[in-house]
């Protein structure tokens, strides 16, 4: 039987990179590029500092709930400082912000975000994003992807209300929305989005299996575990 969303749910949101566009398709050059930079051109620092970050340097995966799938620049930053690289973690996150925002020109798409948005949209469903990235980058990314007009929130870890896993950027939907966090269903790739629905008492937690993240990393927190968002009308429907 088709797990369904119950009908007090109002309100979808989402995480980014690994739910909504492919991760290691979207983020390995890029990621590369960053680790280059942490290293101030040393290849070998650099392919130990990826390592370090969760990144294989050979085949450009990406571990579940490391680094780079699960933390935002400014700890990514302070994770290299610590792994060998030579700036300071402001600095470096800087830089690597920078570099995390010429990487949304390129989004791999999961599926038709598009049509997917369009459709929870006529079931009645509100739509946001919540990132570890930053709030430049995601709505670069929005731009690049033209669904502007289909997301009703966007939130990164610099936006003001706390990173992932703490509850904030949940709230902050909800507030925006006027609905109670009960109200909405948290969709994404790694722990930190079922942690961070746990923490803020959403309506559901969603694991999606397209990530970093796997069904041994997830089961335990989420609610139920879908192969990609392209799964969610089906489950919208059957409401």
């Amino acid at each position: 039987m088709t797990w369904k969303l119950g009908h007090e749910i109002k309100a979808i949101l989402f995480d980014k990179d690994g739910t909504l566009i492919d991760f290691d398709k979207t983020w390995a050059e890029t990621n590369r590029k960053g680790a280059v930079i942490a290293a101030d051109g040393d290849a070998a620092l650099a392919d130990a500092l990826l390592v370090a970050c969760g990144m294989d340097p050979v085949t450009g995966k990406t571990r579940a709930d490391s680094m780079f799938a699960a933390a935002n620049a400014s700890e990514i930053a302070a994770h290299m400082v610590a792994h060998g690289s030579p700036f300071e973690p402001e600095e470096l996150m800087r830089r690597l912000d920078k570099t995390f925002v010429e990487g949304a020109e390129k989004p791999w798409p999961i599926c038709d975000l598009k049509a997917l948005m369009q459709e929870l949209a006529g079931a009645g469903l509100a739509v946001g994003i919540a990132s570890s990235d930053g709030e430049d980058s995601i709505r670069r990314t929005v731009e690049v992807l033209e669904l502007s007009s289909e997301i009703d929130f966007i939130a990164g870890y610099d936006s003001g209300h706390g990173p992932k896993p703490e509850p904030g950027m949940l709230l902050a939907f909800a507030a925006h929305l006027g609905v109670k966090p009960s109200e909405i269903a948290m969709v994404g790739d790694n722990n930190h989005d079922m942690e961070l629905a746990r923490a803020a008492a959403a309506g559901a937690a969603i694991g999606v299996l397209s990530g970093t993240g796997t069904r041994q990393t997830l089961e335990e927190l989420a609610d139920v575990l879908i192969g990609s968002v392209a799964d969610l009308p089906a489950m919208v429907a059957a409401r």
